[in-house]
């Protein structure tokens, strides 16, 4: 399973967003958009959206902390592997 996650590091949805992941023991890359001119850019054109938080979870775009819908994406992806 791919996950990307888009943030910056004073924002609060983001920082609960890393620590849901962590908590559930998923590994993602985290591209901080406030450094990382290129990976702004792929996450506009990604996600229409320049607001942050934006998860990228095996190609589907996530706006937001939506916590039920990561949820549901990372529950999907852990079946589609048995």
């Amino acid at each position: 399973m791919e996950i990307k996650i888009y943030t910056t590091p004073t924002c609060k949805w983001c920082n609960l967003l890393k620590e849901h992941l962590d908590s559930n023991n998923v590994s993602y890359e985290d591209i901080n958009v406030a450094r990382d001119r290129f990976g702004a850019l792929d996450m506009i054109r990604k996600s229409g959206q320049s607001a942050v938080p934006v998860s990228e979870i095996d190609g589907n775009i996530v706006v937001g902390f939506d916590k039920e819908q990561i949820d549901k994406l990372l529950a999907k992806q852990l079946i589609c592997k048995f």
